[in-house]
């Protein structure tokens, strides 16, 4: 970690092209690895079953999208009978860690720099890292939470589709999207002490306007160029397509998707880097 750590004004001007953002996270990634490490372990420290919380969470949560949804509300997706009624939890589910993996890093961006303020005032390091620490954690438990789905889509369905190896490019691209606004909300927490909340605000109302409760097939026309205009609403779409129902992922979407999530990231970052040396001014 102390390799990281360089004695540098924190007022000077910072790189912020694309090639110094790769630069970065790549000079800083056994510093990424061992903090996220880190974060995971630190997440369940002093509880009895300790890092075992991070399977038996998604198990339980998935074991109570089934019951209330298949069990009590009978639920269908579509139209296909028993088999929508006995997947519909997993269907679900794939929405669920989708918008877990966005809101998660998010919902922590704004007080990265707030929580962490002995990074700005007693050391230079790395700020830019942060955001790339917090989806790490997020990356860790989102990979938890997709081993549990495809062990109950085996134990339901008896198979798995070959499709399922496209999971990690489908999800890079929000990934990378996701980064970018991270690098801008952690940059405006520090100025704007009520961004926290107004994030969570939002993230929560992202939650309801993607197709994770309910089909888009299900809406009314006029409401659906709203749901698509989402983020969150392609990425589920695709993953739901090659983790439940084996389909092929959509190459120009996922393309033109990535090549706006770069755009976003690299702004983010670039935002991040012209602001980051105010950061000790205020704090």
């Amino acid at each position: 970690m102390s390799d990281a750590i360089t004695a540098i004004d924190p007022h000077v001007a910072h790189p912020a092209s694309l090639v110094a953002l790769l630069k970065s996270l790549w000079r800083n990634r056994n510093l990424i690895a061992q903090m996220t490490r880190r974060e995971v372990v630190g997440r369940y420290k002093g509880s009895f079953l300790g890092i075992a919380w991070s399977f038996l969470i998604p198990i339980l949560m998935l074991a109570v999208y089934t019951f209330v949804f298949s069990v009590v509300f009978q639920t269908r997706w579509g139209t296909d009978g028993d088999e929508s009624k006995a997947q519909f939890a997993l269907i679900l589910f794939v929405g669920m860690i989708v918008h877990g993996l966005f809101a998660e890093v998010l919902n922590r961006a704004p007080n990265l720099i707030l929580s962490n303020v002995n990074y700005v005032k007693k050391m230079i390091f790395p700020l830019e890292v942060l955001p790339a620490i917090a989806m790490s954690a997020a990356l860790f438990h989102a990979g938890i939470s997709l081993i549990v789905l495809l062990m109950a889509s085996i134990l339901l369905n008896g198979y798995l589709h070959w499709t399922v190896i496209f999971i990690p490019i489908i999800l890079l691209p929000l990934v990378i999207l996701t980064l970018g606004i991270a690098w801008i909300l952690a940059s405006l927490g520090v100025f704007l002490r009520d961004v926290g909340q107004t994030v969570g605000i939002i993230t929560t109302v992202m939650l309801f306007l993607a197709p994770i409760f309910y089909p888009i097939a299900a809406l009314p026309e006029e409401v659906r160029p709203l749901i698509m205009a989402n983020p969150l609403t392609f990425i589920i779409e695709e993953a739901r397509g090659v983790l439940i129902f084996g389909r092929m992922p959509n190459w120009f979407g996922l393309a033109a998707y990535a090549c706006a999530a770069t755009a976003v990231a690299w702004g983010g970052f670039a935002w991040f880097q012209r602001t980051r040396k105010g950061f000790a001014d205020v704090l």
